[in-house]
């Protein structure tokens, strides 16, 4: 599978990999050697063997387990970008093609400015490259559209602090109880050792559910009914440094952006992770639901002011017809760099319910998948 993590190395040896093959993940030699361990049978993930190994090196996945993925991601994405594909079938690259082109775009929910953005540069491109073949006017749009994707992506980094805190924000009903167990799935199965914190804690299902894979990934988690959000997550990162936890991820309460007095008490419990642990937490996350299209962009925006996100979750992009939001979100994301802010890439991309249907995002592979 893919890699999922830019992780480096806490100062004790991870435990021997599991019998199923995990994703691969990017791994930095720690500062001495680990203490010699016994190996199972061979895992794909290869850990340095010396404290002298150079800076991370990604380990090759096996690609049958990526091309699975890229079918199931073009699958999701049909909907989406078959209306922009359809521009295509013609013979001729005129203005019509080029208005037919902007309205599916804008139907995509790309929005106005990052629908502009492709169009100009798109026309700018099939003039230098004197085009006459609209399938080749189609592979030129992947080109743009994959360069305006490319700010999103990036990836998470674990290691660098023990614990990792990682705070999980979004709106209700956008997966985030979801995604953060899939998460916990993947983590698991990369020997990290992780704690939930149940901060949701005024709906008794969000624990429940949190519960149920906390369970299922054999990892512990601190829960409190009808407690106080930021009380329960200042205990979760006292514990997870106390039991040497590599990653600690807290489940905060859905509400809407709009909501101003919910949205402070996010800031709340953003405040008690920093007196838990200095600098915590290290990444606070948005899960948006990609059916929400232009709506999503508002959340990001809104939760951004509130919190400073460090990374995005885009869930459910499978089925929905307005997959383009993701050029909107980079085309937001250009202009806060171009102000000297920090970019806030999408980790992870969802199309379905399935564990393995939560993977991270890749600017190329997404663009060639909306335009298959």
């Amino acid at each position: 599978m893919f890699s999922f993590f830019r992780r480096k190395s806490a100062p004790v040896a991870p435990p021997p990999a599991e019998n199923a093959a995990p994703p691969a993940v990017v791994v930095q030699a720690p500062a001495a050697p680990p203490p010699p361990r016994h190996e199972p049978a061979p895992a794909p993930i290869a850990l340095p063997p010396s404290a002298a190994a150079p800076a991370p090196a990604e380990v090759p996945a096996p690609a049958p387990s990526r091309g699975s993925w890229l079918s199931r991601l073009r699958q999701g994405l049909q909907r989406t970008g078959a209306s922009i594909a359809q521009v295509f079938t013609g013979t001729q690259i005129d203005e019509a093609l080029y208005e037919e082109l902007e309205t599916a775009l804008l139907m995509a929910d790309a929005g106005v400015g990052a629908t502009q953005y492709l169009l100009d540069t798109l026309k700018r491109r099939v003039k230098e490259a004197r085009c006459s073949d609209p399938q080749a006017v189609k592979a030129l749009l992947a080109d743009v559209l994959a360069e305006l994707l490319q700010p999103l992506q990036g990836s998470l980094t674990l290691g660098e602090q023990q614990p990792t805190v990682i705070m999980v924000a979004g709106v209700n009903g956008a997966g985030k109880t979801t995604s953060i167990g899939k998460l916990t799935r993947h983590l698991a199965a990369q020997d990290c050792k992780v704690l939930l914190a149940a901060a949701d804690t005024f709906r008794a299902a969000a624990r429940e559910q949190l519960s149920v894979w906390a369970d299922r990934n054999r990892v512990e988690i601190v829960s409190q009914q009808g407690g106080d959000p930021a009380a329960v997550c200042f205990d979760a990162v006292s514990a997870g440094r106390a039991r040497g936890c590599d990653v600690v991820i807290a489940d905060t309460a859905g509400r809407l952006a709009t909501q101003l007095h919910l949205m402070e008490e996010l800031r709340k419990i953003q405040r008690s992770l920093g007196r838990a642990m200095e600098g915590a937490p290290h990444e606070v996350l948005l899960v948006v639901d990609g059916n929400t299209g232009q709506n999503a962009l508002t959340q990001v925006k809104a939760f951004d002011a509130t919190l400073g996100l460090t990374g995005l979750v885009v869930t459910k992009l499978d089925g929905t017809a307005k997959g383009g939001v993701l050029a909107a979100i980079a085309l937001w994301v250009r202009e806060r760099m171009a102000c000297g802010r920090p970019a806030v890439p999408v980790y992870f991309i969802g199309v379905g319910e399935k564990l393995e249907d939560l993977q991270t995002f890749d600017a190329r592979e997404f663009a060639q998948a909306l335009l298959a």
